[in-house]
């Protein structure tokens, strides 16, 4: 079987409505670039009929069905297992990123370039809260790192063969992958561009998905939340020693016994509060622990089928 020159991996979680006219608009690039080239559709266990549209669409591609919903990263990760081109580009299928954005891709990439990711420019039609928190989370990723993760960008990006062969060497069970490439170095630029509004189908990224997205890029890439959790337990323990000290001063000395129980309930709450929120902190970093150490594979294929 011949080897592509380019691999296209396709993450499909319910994405029925757009298979087919991502497949078209994916294919009338590719095939205006003259190389061979593949497409990876991975069906992350949809509850709708993507798998059989996948399945009837034509040309050189691997299907591949999870048992289960393993999660976007993990099914990009299935790809990457499977890829053969020199160049690959991951893409979603809800058709907000656009597909004919791989051709300046690849052209930064005769550049000389590794990683060549997209960088939004707008996201017409998100609204205001996923809009704000996307930007809050980006930025305070930013500032939590020793590494520099691009802001404004997604998963959507070129990268090459170099790339795909070190991030399989990464075991990590818990997957973030543009932290990863990021943390990769070598040559890295972006080719900017404004994101579509999801013209069919909802969005299968909720808030929770987006939530454990961002505890894995802040877990698995910085260890300030820890020690921040030091200081702040070392800066309460401070506070009370001197609020001991006063009580035993003005009990033994002034013979002024200090009394209040609102005071009292308000110390405790609050003391009790920060203790369980450094506790969440310890077993964001001990759960990201415990699933690398169990080994389990990072997921289970259903079916694959490749057509040359």
């Amino acid at each position: 079987m011949k080897i592509p020159e380019i691999s296209v991996i396709v993450p499909i979680y319910n994405e029925a409505l757009n298979v087919e006219e991502l497949n078209k608009r994916l294919t009338s690039v590719l095939d205006a670039t003259g190389q061979p080239y593949e497409l990876i559709l991975v069906d992350d266990g949809s509850q709708d009929d993507s798998w059989s549209r996948m399945m009837a669409l034509g040309g050189s591609r691997v299907c591949v069905k999870l048992s289960r919903n393993f999660g976007h990263q993990i099914a990009v990760s299935a790809g990457l297992d499977r890829a053969r081109g020199k160049t690959i580009v991951i893409i979603d299928a809800d058709l907000q990123d656009p597909p004919e954005l791989i051709v300046p891709m690849l052209q930064k990439h005769r550049e000389g370039f590794h990683v060549v990711y997209a960088r939004r420019r707008a996201r017409i039609g998100e609204g205001w809260f996923k809009r704000t928190s996307a930007k809050a989370f980006y930025r305070i990723l930013d500032r939590l790192t020793h590494i520099k993760i691009p802001l404004d960008t997604g998963d959507f990006r070129l990268i090459d063969r170099m790339v795909v062969d070190q991030l399989r060497q990464m075991p990590e069970a818990t997957k973030f992958l543009r932290g990863q490439i990021a943390w990769l170095g070598l040559r890295q630029t972006a080719v900017w561009y404004d994101r579509e509004p999801r013209t069919n189908g909802s969005t299968g990224y909720t808030f929770k998905k987006m939530l454990d997205l961002a505890l894995a890029g802040i877990t698995g890439f910085s260890d300030q939340p820890l020690r921040m959790v030091s200081r702040l337990g070392f800066g309460i323990s401070l506070i009370s020693g001197i609020l001991i000290a006063y009580a035993l001063y003005q009990h033994f000395v002034s013979e002024a016994t200090i009394t209040g129980w609102t005071s009292l309930i308000l110390s405790v709450a609050f003391f009790g509060g920060i203790q369980l929120l450094s506790l969440g902190i310890l077993g964001e970093y001990i759960a990201r622990i415990h699933s690398n150490v169990l080994r389990r594979p990072l997921y289970v294929v259903q079916e694959e089928h490749a057509t040359p």
